[in-house]
């Protein structure tokens, strides 16, 4: 049997532990120092916390330490690496090498993303060295995941399913330390890719102005787990340690209810943590950020890829303008959707660019913009008949997640059987823990049956993360009971387990041994590219040689080398490796 997990985001504590009780089998938090997103860094208190929490739960807490360390910062990380060892943390996700040379504790190590983890035989190497479980890089298709695993079957394979996507292979992106002295590997990433380029060709000419043409739409595998978990997957990360909690709410609940599915009908996969979430809300992914869905090369490549037109989400689409009353006083929107006062709409004016204004009031289909005159007339003023309307932020949403939205419980049952001295109480969970007491008793006849009472008192579990599934009685007569006699021993049976479960999550002195690497980290240089791409633009843009040759379209002729061109001037040189099918981006 395999154990599926589903390992969510923690950008804080109140992430984590949301991520926890929509369902997540693992979270992943950035540690105080050494995360790739220096933006999301935690205390080891907070890590502490969210780990004493998920462990109730059989669930994990991996800590990312995944950024380059300068050899004065050794020490540091290794002392910060024993604090939370001790704090429970139950693996670590790392990049650079020279972690594994330090003296560590019996933690173990995942391989980031960082790593460029695309071949099986870098994974090979990895599983080699003491890697239990290794990130792969979102490029990968499914056919190629599939590969490693065959390959490598002993190894846990992670696999990205949503969020952001980099443009750049991971671990390979220099543009950010070179263009702002910003390292992506320090965590530090000034989101190069994500600002307008115009691309000119090698006379000059400007082919395409002011587009985002290195930005990614956001990745969206919901509908492929199953092939996933066919291919070798077993661990599904959902991006988003810099996200909020409505978005960890919202993205776990729904990754959760898909996996749940697959899993009712194919027992041979098994989740990896325990309990049920039930939940306040239906998750939809199309009301949470999102620049657009693609699943990103897992069938191929496919001209979905990119979000030129803007990097920031635009959320759901709602309609189309209808009528716009009194010079944008009032716009009537042809929508089945309903609107709230304080939402949130964009829109594309003429010129292809995003705008977007605030709704002050809303009256069923006809909304009043908010009431700032500079708005009305440069943002409102480029609003016309027939614009396609989509809401970034929704008000009604927000209120609603910004409430408790589920609650994680895991089943339980009670055996309650006679003995010679008394009764027997045991207590399973579906956990597997389980704990057994006997009471002495006096044997007396109750008047009447006190199945039903019994069954009551025993199921109230308050405020524990249980809850009671069933109450089996075994009694040769019915035997009375006083019921604030049950209700004590229901609550001593329960502090003595808790107990029993706290000592079971405490990690074990149990040796990790790893073997000396023999390959380093890369550095970046000048003469190395600053990024490398499965992305390709003359593919998004229709210019791609191989397919024109395929298809015998002639392209047009776009003369080489290409250019993408800065607001401030800097230009960067494209080369195209049609053979690996990629691009390569260079200072220039």
């Amino acid at each position: 049997m395999d154990h599926i997990e589903l390992l969510s985001p923690a950008r804080n504590l109140d992430c984590g532990l949301a991520a926890i009780d929509h369902g997540a089998d693992a979270v992943y938090i950035g540690a105080s120092r050494f995360g790739a997103r220096a933006a999301a860094g935690n205390s080891t208190e907070d890590i502490q916390k969210l780990c004493d929490y998920a462990h109730r739960f059989g669930a994990k807490v991996d800590v990312a330490i995944n950024t380059l360390l300068h050899e004065e910062e050794r020490e540091e990380a290794r002392l910060l690496i024993w604090d939370l060892y001790r704090a429970g943390a139950d693996a670590l996700i790392v990049q650079d090498m020279a972690i594994r040379e330090m003296e560590l504790p019996p933690i173990p190590l995942h391989a980031s993303t960082q790593m460029d983890n695309r071949t099986k035989e870098d994974v090979a190497k990895l599983k080699e060295l003491g890697f239990n479980q290794i990130v792969l890089a979102r490029e990968l298709s499914l056919e190629q995941i599939r590969s490693i695993h065959n390959a490598v079957p002993d190894v846990n394979l992670e696999v990205f399913v949503h969020g952001a996507l980099c443009v750049s292979y991971s671990g390979r992106c220099y543009a950010s330390e070179y263009c702002f002295g910003r390292s992506a590997n320090r965590g530090e990433c000034a989101q190069f890719c994500r600002l307008p380029f115009s691309l000119q060709d090698a006379e000059g000419n400007t082919l395409i102005k002011d587009k985002y043409l290195l930005s990614l739409r956001d990745m969206n595998r919901l509908q492929h787990l199953e092939a996933l978990m066919d291919a070798g997957a077993r661990s599904f990360k959902i991006e988003g340690r810099l996200k909020d909690v409505a978005y960890v709410k919202n993205v776990t609940a729904a990754y959760r209810q898909a996996l749940d599915a697959i899993m009712k009908r194919r027992p041979e996969f098994t989740r990896s943590s325990y309990g049920i979430s039930t939940y306040t809300f239906q998750p939809d992914l199309s009301r949470s950020f999102s620049r657009g869905s693609t699943d990103y090369f897992l069938f191929g490549r496919t001209n979905d890829l990119a979000s030129p037109d803007t990097p920031k989400s635009r959320g759901r689409e709602v309609g189309q303008v209808k009528e716009i009353i009194g010079n944008g006083y009032c716009i009537v929107v042809s929508s089945t959707e309903s609107f709230s006062n304080g939402d949130g709409l964009c829109f594309f004016n003429e010129e292809g660019r995003l705008q977007g204004f605030r709704v002050n009031r809303a009256v069923g289909n006809h909304l009043y913009p908010a009431s700032d005159p500079h708005q009305t007339s440069s943002v409102i003023g480029s609003l016309k008949k027939g614009s396609r309307l989509w809401r970034s932020f929704d008000q009604q949403w927000e209120r609603l997640m910004s409430g408790q939205t589920a609650e994680r419980r895991i089943p339980a049952r009670f055996l309650l059987e006679e003995t010679e001295q008394g009764v027997r109480l045991t207590f399973t969970a579906e956990s597997g823990l389980q704990h057994s007491e006997e009471f002495a008793l006096e044997h007396q006849l109750a008047r009447t049956d006190q199945s039903a009472s019994i069954r009551e008192v025993l199921s109230k579990l308050g405020d524990t993360v249980y809850v009671c599934t069933d109450v089996e009685v075994r009694f040769s007569q019915p035997w009375f009971i006083p019921r604030s006699t049950l209700a004590e021993w229901r609550r001593s049976l329960i502090e003595k387990l808790k107990v029993k479960s706290e000592n079971s999550s405490k990690p074990l002195d149990n040796p990790v041994l790893y073997k000396r690497a023999t390959f380093q980290s890369s550095i970046f240089n000048l003469q190395s590219p600053l990024m490398s791409c499965r992305f390709c633009l003359r593919h998004a843009w229709g210019q791609c040689h191989r397919e024109s040759e395929k298809i015998k379209v002639k392209s047009e002729k776009w003369k080489d080398p290409l250019y993408l061109v800065l607001g401030d001037g800097r230009r960067f040189r494209l080369e195209f490796d049609c053979k690996k099918c990629e691009m390569n981006l260079f200072s220039s």
